[in-house]
C-alpha cells in the first residue's frame, strides 16, 4: 500500500498556472465594487422568555448562517463576526450562484459583504475561518477555473490571496488548510462543501481513485497542496472493514485539526453501487504519518431512535473525541454523548441521565457540553417542532435548556423533502450547529423562527460560572 509520505511525493500540485498562467502566491483584487457597510438594530429574541439572553445579530434582508458547530465565526478579539448570505433557500444550489462572504461588526451592528463565492452549501455555507490570531483575514473557497480554491480575504484592504488547494479546516498556527476533494463531497451528503458541476450530479470517484484521491494540504507560505494521506492509506488502516471498504468506493467527508495542531479527525465513508456512508473514523498526525482507525464501522453504525452515530468533535484537550453514538455493546438502547481517545481507546459515556442529539461540543474548560437536536430526535424536541440549545454541566450531570428555536424554512417539518430527494440538494435543511466564542462566554447559532436563516448569540455570563 502506499504510505501518506509516498503519496505527498507523488502528487505536488504548484500554484503556477491554476488561473490560466497566472503564478501563484499573489494578490488579486476581488472584482466588483461591493456594497457599502450597513447599519441596523440586533433584535432581542424573546426578551425574558429565555435561560440566556438571546440576540438576533442578521438583518432580516436575507438568508444568513455562521459556518459550524466547531468553527468559531468570531475573529480573535471577538470583534467582528462571520456570515454567509445565502442567495436562496428551499433551492439546490446551482453551478455558477455566488452567496455573500460577509463581516458584521458587532460593536457598532453593522454588516459588510467582503467577497462573493461560488463555492457554497446549504449547511456550511462558503465555509468561513478566521485566521486564528487576527481579525482582518478571513478564509474560504471559490471555484476558479473549476476548481475548488482557498481564498484568503483582507477585510482591510480589500485584497485577496488565492491558494493551490481547497479549504476544509485551517491549522492552527496559520499554516496549511486541509481538505478532502469538494466537487463530489455531495456524493454521500449534501450541503458541506460546494454546488455540483454542470451536469446537475456530484461526479462519482473510480477505483483509479483510490490513489491518487485523499487527503490533502495545502501549505500557505509555499502554496503547493499535497497528498496527505491517499484512500488507499485509509483502508490499509481500517482493521474489521478492510474487506468490506476494498470493495467499495471511498470517500472522505468531514475533516479537523486539533487545536493543538498535532493530529487530524477523518470521517471516512464509503459506498455501494453509488449508495449508502458506512461511515468510520480516522485519526492521523499532521504530517499523514500514524493513520489509525478510532471507531469502525459496526460501532459508529449502531442504531436507535434519533438517528447512529454522528458528528465526532476534538475535545479541547486534543487527545479525545467527543460525538454521538449508539454504545450497544456496552449495554445502551439510546443515542449517548460519548468520548474516547484518538487511537481508540478508553470509551467512556459523558452523560448517563441525558441522551445524545444534535451537533455535541465542550468549551475550553472541558466542564460544558452544548448540544442542539435533530427534529427527529423527538425525546428532547418539543412537541410544537422547535429545537433545544442544550447545555449539560458535566460533573453535576445537570442540564439546562438556554432556549428553544423553529428551524423550519419551508419544508412543512421535513428537512428533505421529495424534490430535494430527486434533484439533490438540502435547501429545507437548517441546523442550529451551535458553537463557542473565543471566550467561552457566549454561543452562536442558526435559526429561523420566521422561517429565515438568521444568526443569533445567547450570553452565557448568567448561566455558566
Amino acid at each position: 500500500m502506499m504510505s501518506g509520505h509516498m503519496g505527498r511525493r507523488s502528487f505536488i500540485r504548484a500554484s503556477a498556472g491554476l488561473l490560466g498562467g497566472t503564478a501563484l502566491p499573489g494578490i488579486l483584487h476581488a472584482g466588483a465594487p461591493l456594497p457599502e457597510k450597513k447599519f441596523y438594530r440586533f433584535r432581542t429574541y424573546r426578551p425574558g422568555k429565555t435561560l440566556a439572553p438571546v440576540t438576533c445579530i442578521t438583518p432580516d434582508d436575507g438568508f444568513y448562517l455562521h459556518t459550524f458547530y466547531n468553527k468559531c465565526p468570531w475573529s480573535a478579539d471577538g470583534r467582528y463576526f462571520a456570515v454567509t448570505r445565502l442567495p436562496a433557500q428551499k433551492a439546490k444550489a446551482e453551478w455558477g450562484e455566488t452567496a455573500d462572504v460577509c463581516v458584521i461588526d458587532l460593536q457598532e451592528q453593522s454588516i459588510r459583504t467582503v467577497y462573493r463565492t461560488k463555492a457554497w452549501g446549504y449547511q456550511l455555507g462558503a465555509n468561513l475561518q478566521w485566521r486564528y490570531d487576527s481579525n482582518r483575514y478571513l478564509y474560504t473557497n471559490d471555484i476558479i477555473e473549476r476548481r475548488v480554491v482557498c481564498v484568503r480575504i483582507d477585510i482591510r484592504d480589500h485584497t485577496v490571496k488565492v491558494y493551490a488547494g481547497a479549504k476544509y479546516d485551517l491549522a492552527p498556527d496559520n499554516s496549511s488548510v486541509i481538505s478532502p476533494q469538494l466537487m463530489n463531497m455531495n456524493m454521500t451528503q449534501y450541503g458541506y462543501s460546494v454546488p455540483d458541476p454542470v451536469s446537475g450530479k456530484p461526479v462519482p470517484f473510480t477505483a483509479d481513485d483510490l490513489q491518487r484521491e485523499g487527503l490533502w494540504k495545502t501549505d500557505l507560505e509555499t502554496n503547493t497542496e499535497s497528498l496527505l494521506a491517499p484512500f488507499s492509506e485509509f483502508i490499509a488502516r481500517s482493521e474489521n472493514d478492510r474487506e468490506f471498504y476494498g470493495k467499495a468506493i471511498p470517500y472522505l467527508f468531514h475533516s479537523q485539526f486539533n487545536r493543538q495542531n498535532t493530529r487530524i479527525l477523518q470521517v471516512f465513508r464509503a459506498q455501494v453501487n453509488n449508495k449508502g456512508r458506512n461511515a468510520c473514523l480516522f485519526s492521523l498526525n499532521t504530517n499523514g504519518t500514524q493513520v489509525k482507525q478510532c471507531l469502525g464501522m459496526e460501532k459508529w453504525n449502531q442504531k436507535a431512535p434519533g438517528g447512529s452515530g454522528n458528528h465526532p468533535n476534538w475535545h479541547p484537550d486534543g487527545e479525545h473525541v467527543v460525538m454521538n453514538c449508539v454504545p450497544t455493546w456496552l449495554g445502551y438502547k439510546d443515542m449517548r454523548f460519548c468520548q474516547f481517545k484518538y487511537d481508540g481507546s478508553n470509551f467512556t459515556v459523558l452523560s448517563e441521565r441525558h441522551t445524545g442529539s444534535g451537533h455535541p461540543s465542550i468549551d475550553i474548560t472541558g466542564r460544558y457540553l452544548l448540544a442542539d437536536a435533530y427534529p427527529k430526535q423527538t425525546y428532547v424536541v418539543n412537541t410544537n417542532g422547535e429545537i433545544p440549545i442544550r447545555l449539560i454541566e458535566l460533573r453535576s450531570d445537570e442540564e439546562q435548556i438556554l432556549c428553544t428555536i423553529a428551524n423550519d424554512v419551508g419544508g412543512r417539518g421535513r428537512q428533505y423533502t421529495a424534490e430535494n430527494e430527486t434533484q439533490g440538494g438540502s435547501g429545507y435543511k437548517l441546523d442550529p450547529h451551535p458553537v463557542w466564542s473565543p471566550d467561552n462566554k457566549q454561543i452562536a447559532f442558526n435559526g429561523a423562527p420566521e422561517r429565515k436563516r438568521q444568526v443569533y448569540i445567547a450570553d452565557l455570563k448568567r448561566v455558566i460560572s
